[in-house]
């Protein structure tokens, strides 16, 4: 079921771009995150709306005053908050769909870049069980140098001066960008509970992709990293995805908005 539905289709798209760019896997990954973004971008527009939506409804005069009439009664709070949602038509969970598809993409994305990447009679004998009939045998193996990485290693950045140690500038990109992105999609929070949540999983999620970059092959840490930058583009692109500078570099949970009259 999963080479079916995700695998196999990931690794014959990436190939099939792969031949028509003129063997560059590079583009060929930069190309496929594009066309991943576009056929998402039905969720993706869902889940930016869906944080605009809690920003306004967490500026409303209603919200703000059951917070404070409920503030030692949590139970009740979550009920009325329910009530409120429901009264004004909103899903709360209708934000968290693109980041659930998010997760196949990314191991899929990683078992395609792996096998495709195969070099040793094994592994090309493992690829072929999940090509499809268009793919030609002629393009094998592939060419995996993109800039100066190998793009089926993990990315390090070797200077004349400094012969001995790797930077890995894709991890720091990937850490930086995954940051950013989650800044501007996730909503602020009203309570000092999700306000801490939503701190952690700020801080959580690009280290966890960070280390995803770091270990694996960099072809997954270039997918992170043009995949973040076209989330970012696509909000500000957005009618009210005006991007807030200074919401982007605080590392504290968002304050409460004024009510709205």
């Amino acid at each position: 079921m999963w080479d079916t539905v995700i695998l196999n289709p990931m690794v014959n798209s990436l190939l099939w771009i792969y031949d028509v760019l003129g063997h560059n896997f590079g583009l060929a990954i930069i190309v496929f995150t594009a066309l991943i973004r576009l056929v998402t971008l039905p969720l993706t527009l869902q889940q930016q709306r869906s944080t605009q939506k809690m920003q306004e409804l967490q500026g409303t005069k209603a919200w703000q005053d059951m917070q404070k009439k409920f503030k030692g009664d949590k139970q009740k709070l979550q009920e009325e908050q329910l009530k409120l949602y429901k009264e004004v038509g909103f899903n709360p969970l209708s934000g968290c769909l693109p980041t659930v598809i998010q997760l196949p993409i990314i191991f899929g994305l990683y078992g395609a870049v792996i096998r495709a990447l195969a070099t040793s009679p094994a592994q090309l004998l493992e690829l072929s069980k999940h090509l499809y009939a268009f793919i030609p045998s002629s393009i094998f193996p592939l060419n995996s140098q993109f800039l100066y990485m190998n793009l089926g290693q993990p990315e390090r950045l070797y200077l004349p001066f400094l012969p001995n140690i790797g930077i890995p500038v894709l991890t720091v990109l990937v850490v930086i960008s995954t940051y950013f992105q989650n800044k501007l999609m996730t909503p602020p929070s009203a309570d000092a509970q999700g306000a801490q949540m939503t701190k952690v999983m700020a801080l959580y999620m690009p280290l966890l992709l960070g280390y995803f970059a770091y270990t694996l092959a960099s072809g997954l840490a270039l997918y992170f990293v043009v995949s973040n930058l076209l989330a970012i583009v696509q909000y500000a692109g957005m009618g009210k995805g005006k991007i807030d500078f200074k919401k982007l570099l605080s590392f504290g949970g968002t304050a409460p908005q004024k009510p709205k009259r």
